[in-house]
């Protein structure tokens, strides 16, 4: 005879503990079995397969938007994002940020030795000077160079600078106002911007190539004026003795004044090289006239004594609005 099943929750659940025990049981059994036996070989995934799975994990973490956008701002800024892109694809995320970082610095490094420099012209009507390259209605004058460096001058960018001063010189900007005097007779140094210092710092290394330059431009006969330099660098120059070598007249609150100054000694040097030239010309013999070059010759030498010979006195003769000197009691 068969007995009865009691079908209650005590009963089912004494069945579904010796379910549990028999599958312990089994799976203790068959486990050092299966370690034993020999199995088969690993099937390798396709390397295209692997590839696919990175670039498809990739593709959502590049940000496509913002390389277009510095693609249409800044070439180097995409340049730099690109390079550290590749470099983390390749060798990681540790040397992909240290390569960033590092290019990052070496442009630093490349604008702070190559400063932005400007030739400045006058707005017309007005006495405001702006880069002749913003602003091609701008007008210079003949024989004068207004520069605005545009960086602190430190030992890093100062042989730039200077390279860039002349290449000025020696490529004469092209002027349409003044006398035609055929050269570069003053240069002026503008060291604000839009009323704020661009030069804001001068160090050891600027002072002394400072004063090579203007010895190289005395040899030269060219004379420097400096225009608005911040007090910190104002008191540099002094202690430095450069405002001493350049000379007192030649330091300015502003480029207009220093520009006034400038043509005025253009304007009288040249009328004295002019009466020296046509002095010369009435001696010459009477049927043969004074070749053209030594016209020119005897204009720059007069043109060279009165420059030399003018200093602090001449300032005052250029207008009452001029302003040629800084306040003393700067120094």
């Amino acid at each position: 005879m068969v007995q009865p099943y009691s079908a209650n929750a005590s009963s089912f659940r004494n069945i579904d503990n010796g379910v549990h025990e028999l599958t312990a049981i089994d799976a203790g059994r068959r486990g050092p079995a299966a370690l034993i036996a020999p199995r088969p070989e690993k099937v390798a995934t396709p390397v295209c397969a692997l590839a696919a799975i990175v670039i498809s994990a990739v593709t959502g973490l590049v940000d496509y938007e913002e390389a277009i956008f510095l693609w249409g701002i800044d070439k180097k800024d995409f340049f730099l994002w690109a390079i550290t892109f590749i470099t983390t694809l390749i060798f990681g995320i540790e040397i992909g940020v240290l390569v960033g970082v590092g290019f990052s610095l070496a442009f630093v490094i490349h604008e702070s030795a190559n400063p932005h420099i400007a030739v400045l012209g006058r707005l017309p009507g007005t006495t405001v000077y702006r880069n002749t390259l913003q602003y091609p209605e701008a007008y210079t004058y003949n024989g004068i160079v207004v520069i605005r460096i545009d960086a602190p001058i430190y030992f890093a960018n100062i042989s730039y600078i200077k390279d860039r001063l002349r290449e000025y010189e020696l490529n004469l900007p092209n002027s349409n106002r003044g006398l035609d005097v055929g050269r570069v007779y003053f240069v002026i140094l503008e060291m604000s911007r839009f009323g704020h210092a661009a030069v804001t710092y001068v160090d050891s290394s600027a002072v002394q190539a400072l004063k090579d330059l203007h010895q190289e431009y005395k040899a030269r006969h060219i004379q420097i004026a400096i225009a608005n330099p911040n007090r910190q660098v104002h008191l540099l120059l002094s202690r430095s003795g450069i405002i001493d070598l350049i000379g007192d007249g030649w330091c300015f609150v502003r480029v207009h004044d220093a520009m006034q100054v400038c043509l005025q000694h253009v304007h009288n040097s040249s009328s004295s090289a002019l009466k020296l030239a046509s002095q010369a010309s009435g001696d010459s013999a009477d049927s043969i006239s004074t070749p053209k070059s030594e016209q020119q010759r005897l204009k720059q030498d007069g043109f060279f004594i009165n420059l030399w010979k003018a200093q602090d006195g001449n300032a005052a003769d250029s207008g009452g609005e001029v302003q040629p000197l800084l306040r003393q009691n700067l120094v």
